[in-house]
């Protein structure tokens, strides 16, 4: 009778343990992984980051500091991959994978940032030494609040729209 009792009481645990973390899984995720890919000039573009939504927070210049080395995205840095040889804002970057960075600017030009090493967790460990391209490019206001982040891929290139921002990025 007591290894019955042991057995119910295993199995019950082993469910309850088992709900609550399907429980879990269900919830949508604060920052869920996304995936933003196209062709851009014959060159197939991909961009792979974490979508943070806006709640309520003051975004640029506060959440995420002007002048500050910033991630693009959420969780680990944003990673931005090329098939082909491209131009950037007028400047040559080769094919490959890089992360992807932007230095947000009370002043109206960002800097967007192409390091070599596409494996980080957030702008952490970023070392600018290991840059392969840095560009300025002049942010747009949106029409309307933009509440999750996305990346948007164009014939000219591809966008950043988060908060009140659009942050794009021409390539040729």
């Amino acid at each position: 009778m007591k290894t019955i009792i042991k057995s119910i009481t295993l199995l019950l645990t082993a469910i309850t343990v088992s709900t609550s973390a399907m429980a879990q899984e269900a919830q949508p995720k604060p920052s869920p992984a996304a995936t933003a890919t196209g062709k851009v000039k014959g060159a197939t573009i991909t961009i792979n980051y974490s979508s943070p939504a806006v709640k309520g927070r003051k975004i640029f210049g506060g959440l995420e500091a002007y002048d500050k080395v910033w991630r693009a995205g959420a969780n680990e840095a944003t990673v931005f991959e090329t098939d082909k040889d491209i131009m950037v804002e007028g400047k040559p970057l080769a094919a490959g994978k890089y992360s992807f960075f932007l230095v947000p600017k009370e002043s109206g030009t960002w800097t967007a940032v192409f390091n070599k090493e596409p494996k980080q967790w957030g702008a952490y460990k970023y070392e600018e030494a290991k840059d392969a391209l840095r560009v300025d490019v002049k942010v747009k206001p949106l029409k309307a609040t933009q509440e999750r982040l996305v990346y948007k891929i164009t014939k000219a290139g591809f966008s950043l729209d988060w908060d009140k921002v659009s942050v794009p990025v021409s390539i040729k």
